[in-house]
Parts: C-alpha cells; sequence; structure tokens
C-alpha cells in the first residue's frame, strides 16, 4: 500500500483532452499517462465487462459511439433543456437523456449487459480517477487533495458540479480555479 505524503494534484479537466500536475522536488511537473502524454483524451467508453479512460476510449470510440462518451465537460452543471446541451446534442454519438428528478441530462450506455446512465459528474469522475492514477503511478503515494481548473465562463452550478465530479473521484478539492487564473500562476 502507498503511504500519502502532502502533495496537490493541479487538474485541468478539459473538454476534449485533461492534462495534471504536480509540485514536486521544487517545481512544477507535468504527470504523464500510460502511453508516456501529457495530455490524456477526456473520453470514457463502456464495453461489455469494461470501461475504458483516456487513449485507450479514443482508440474504439469509432467501433463503439454509442457507448462511448465524450466532451461531459459541455453538460456538466446543465439542465437537459439548457440550449447549449441541446445545441450540442445534435451531433452526439451517445444517447443522452433527461433525468426526471433532477432534469439534468444523463448519458445512457450498454455497460455489463443492461442499460446504465450517468450523469456528466460521474463521468468527470471517472477521468480525475484515471489522473488520480496517474499521480499515484508516478510517485507511489496516495494523493487525496488537489485544484481543478475551470473556463472562466462557469457559472456557479457548473462550479459545483466540477467539485462534485472530484470528490466521486476520492478527490479532496481544495478550490476550483479559473482556467485564465491558473495559467497566470
Amino acid at each position: 500500500m502507498a503511504k500519502e505524503i502532502d502533495i496537490v494534484l493541479g487538474i485541468d479537466l478539459g473538454t476534449t483532452n485533461s492534462c495534471l500536475s504536480i509540485w514536486y522536488n521544487g517545481s512544477a511537473e507535468i504527470v504523464v499517462n500510460e502511453f508516456g502524454q501529457r495530455t490524456s483524451p477526456s473520453i470514457v467508453s463502456f464495453l461489455k465487462n469494461q470501461r475504458l479512460i483516456g487513449k485507450s476510449a479514443k482508440n474504439i470510440m469509432k467501433r463503439n459511439p454509442e457507448n462511448t462518451i465524450i466532451s461531459a465537460k459541455r453538460f456538466i452543471g446543465r439542465k437537459f433543456k439548457d440550449s447549449e446541451v441541446q445545441k450540442f446534442l445534435k451531433n452526439y454519438p451517445c444517447k443522452v437523456i433527461e433525468d426526471p428528478d433532477t432534469k439534468k441530462p444523463k448519458f445512457e450506455v450498454e455497460y455489463q449487459n443492461k442499460k446504465e446512465s450517468f450523469f456528466p459528474e460521474e463521468i468527470s469522475s471517472f477521468i480525475l480517477s484515471q489522473l488520480k492514477k496517474y499521480a499515484l503511478t508516478f510517485l507511489n503515494v496516495e494523493i487525496k487533495d488537489a485544484i481543478i481548473t475551470v473556463p472562466a465562463y462557469f457559472n456557479d452550478l457548473q462550479r459545483k458540479a466540477t467539485k462534485l465530479a472530484g470528490e466521486l473521484a476520492g478527490l479532496n478539492v481544495l478550490r476550483i480555479i479559473n482556467e485564465p487564473t491558473a495559467a497566470a500562476i
């Protein structure tokens, strides 16, 4: 079992790609994925008995479009009937339904031989969990604290939903920071 130390993850949870950094040995270091790349596609794909995240999901996206979720960040913190959601759904490969209780969008996929549906926060949490695994592999220590960036235009609901995604991934989200602010830091 890996030991815990006081390091904070810096996560750019992107619409297309995500990136992870840590402050390590006096400087910021980008953590690479299992393919040695500095960014990982923000894609989740469901197979019969497997969930793929990142480049593996991207690699099978064309063969499995109805069970592949891309750009979940576009849906996070929004209602199903939101004009931006409706606009994006026109060419979306995966089925998206409206949750009757929350009125939020849910991605509907075939997984483990049944229909499953996931909120955007859950999909984002899968991506964040994968990034957290990359940090564990890089440092061989469990890291819980994170700062996550969001676009400057994100409203309060979108920021709260992003924080929830981090919490679902087992992270202690210390702060949600605007992307331009993070770039300036």
